[in-house]
């Protein structure tokens, strides 16, 4: 199920992760009601996949639980992969997760995806309070096993977590006389770090890359990922992808004031004030210093943003240097419509099969 086809034109295959960005002047209420919205235009416009990430304690991001965000979109939805990009596993107990996305299987068979991530998605005091212990990233290739482990019903003999079964899964499927499924969800390791790279690729598992966040190094990660593949049952050769930001509009003043407000989120994260999405005119209207300045031209830069080919343009840059299998749009700014013209704008610039057509 990982492998995806180039989309229309693309060298790649075109997918959009939503962060249910929660803008200043909107409620939870109504940014969910988008994200729907945006779900139903992202299949409808033939887009692969369509992911949310998980994020606390950010008055910006209403997606503290992903996975309950994705079981209403089994619903909302007929074709189109549903994921997290990611569950930050540390946050979790794998068992849990495996229970979870084992409902969100059978929900939509065949159509989930679960990528795990290894940082808090927060603060550090809010990283606490829902870890509550201090070496949770360094457990995280550990509680991935183990969640494979449970996903695949599959620990070795003598493991204390053998007789220890998630349910949906393949054990309830023996107990019940039935054949198993199968509708485990395609699982992928996501990160921006050598560390996750090795990871994802020891496993035999896809590779997403998150450089929505800085400028990472984005080549040196794939290649060690490409260098340390093994292939695994669900898997025989690299699969990767790469989310980058992304502000596509009819004009291209109007994208850039767009990923401004993304930019100040960012500054103001910096600041150790809470990432909150602006108003372009109270953006415009920051009286940054010369370094503040500095930070929201480097953000505004990093996020693709223009017309839809000036977009695409820097997607074909990226995939030049990368040769990624899969690109995802990560929709940003203040403004819900300006993100769905976005998706829209780039849809059309590489004419996606539409389900309506």
């Amino acid at each position: 199920m990982i492998p995806a086809s180039p989309s229309g034109t693309a060298p790649f295959a075109l997918s959009v992760l939503d962060n249910a960005h929660t803008a200043v002047g909107q409620t939870a209420e109504e940014a969910l009601g988008e994200v729907i919205a945006l779900a139903q235009l992202a299949e409808r416009r033939g887009y692969q996949r369509f992911w949310m990430s998980e994020h606390h304690a950010m008055p910006g991001a209403a997606t503290s639980s992903p996975q309950l965000m994705l079981a209403r979109l089994t619903g909302e939805t007929d074709r189109i992969r549903l994921g997290s990009g990611g569950i930050m596993l540390p946050n979790h107990a794998p068992l849990v997760i495996a229970e979870q996305f084992g409902m969100l299987g059978a929900l939509a068979p065949g159509r989930i995806d679960l990528g795990l991530g290894r940082a808090p998605g927060t603060d550090l005091p809010t990283a606490s309070a829902l870890r509550r212990h201090q070496d949770a990233n360094d457990g995280f290739p550990q509680q991935v096993l183990e969640l494979l482990g449970f996903l695949g019903d599959d620990f070795p003999e003598g493991h204390p977590y053998q007789n220890i079964h998630a349910v949906p899964g393949p054990w309830q499927d023996d107990q019940n006389r039935v054949p198993r499924t199968g509708n485990a969800p395609d699982t992928w390791i996501l990160g921006s770090s050598p560390h996750s790279a090795r990871l994802a690729g020891r496993l035999g598992r896809p590779y997403a890359f998150a450089l929505q966040f800085g400028e990472s190094d984005v080549e040196s990660a794939l290649r060690l990922y490409r260098e340390n593949f093994r292939p695994s049952e669900v898997l025989a050769e690299p699969h990767t992808l790469v989310s980058v930001g992304a502000v596509a509009h009819d004009d291209p003043a109007e994208a850039r004031r767009q990923a401004a407000t993304s930019a100040m989120a960012m500054l103001r994260m910096f600041q150790r004030r809470p990432y909150s999405l602006l108003p372009p005119e109270e953006v415009e209207a920051y009286p940054a210093s010369l370094q503040e300045q500095q930070v929201l031209e480097t953000y505004i830069h990093h996020y693709l943003n223009g017309t839809g080919p000036e977009v695409a343009a820097g997607l074909e840059r990226l995939h030049a240097r990368t040769g990624v299998d899969e690109v995802m749009l990560v929709v940003m700014g203040h403004s819900r419509q300006v993100q769905a013209r976005t998706v829209e704008l780039l849809a059309d610039h590489y004419g996606l099969p539409s389900a309506l057509s």
